[in-house]
């Protein structure tokens, strides 16, 4: 299989080419996992503030770490052609890279169900790195988000995935 995975065609578009919301009626209830992780580099003063917890807006990583969860629950409120899901799990993990600097955030949502969960662990990894920036931007306007991807996934038809050099 690819990187790009094995479709050789757009689902959210019908024959005519007209977007659509896909039918997942016939696909097999099964047990469904994605872990998405992402990056916000800053000053390593700024990393060092949100890692003491002497933020001036308060708890920056349990704040980014609800924020994400919450982001996940509504992501069909969001993009436009997700299906709603009952989320079985959803976490948010964040952890400080002095080599970035930065924080490394790792979301993974889980769900047993008819369709994939990866845009709800895309939603919940790219909001979680927001708040970190909405929290910190007063000290250091000047960080980045960046390398927001899927690292894995599994369950449904397409079975078990992994992006080549993931942990």
């Amino acid at each position: 299989m690819s990187a790009r995975g094995d479709q050789s065609h757009l689902t959210h578009l019908d024959a005519r080419g007209a977007a659509h919301m896909v039918d997942v009626s016939d696909k097999a209830v099964t047990s469904r996992i994605a872990v998405v992780t992402g990056t916000v580099t800053m000053a390593p003063e700024t990393l060092d503030l949100i890692v003491a917890g002497n933020a001036k807006k308060g708890d920056v990583l349990g704040t980014a770490r609800i924020a994400g969860i919450m982001a996940a629950k509504r992501t069909h409120e969001l993009i436009p052609l997700c299906h709603p899901l009952a989320l079985s799990k959803v976490t948010v993990d964040i952890e400080p890279d002095p080599a970035l600097p930065g924080l490394r955030v790792r979301a993974m949502a889980k769900v047993t169900g008819q369709t994939g969960v990866e845009m709800e662990a895309m939603t919940a990894c790219s909001v979680a790195c927001l708040t970190i920036y909405d929290m910190a931007k007063a000290v250091d306007r000047g960080m980045v988000i960046g390398d927001i991807r899927l690292e894995e996934k599994s369950g449904g038809r397409s079975g078990h995935w992994r992006t080549e050099g993931a942990d």
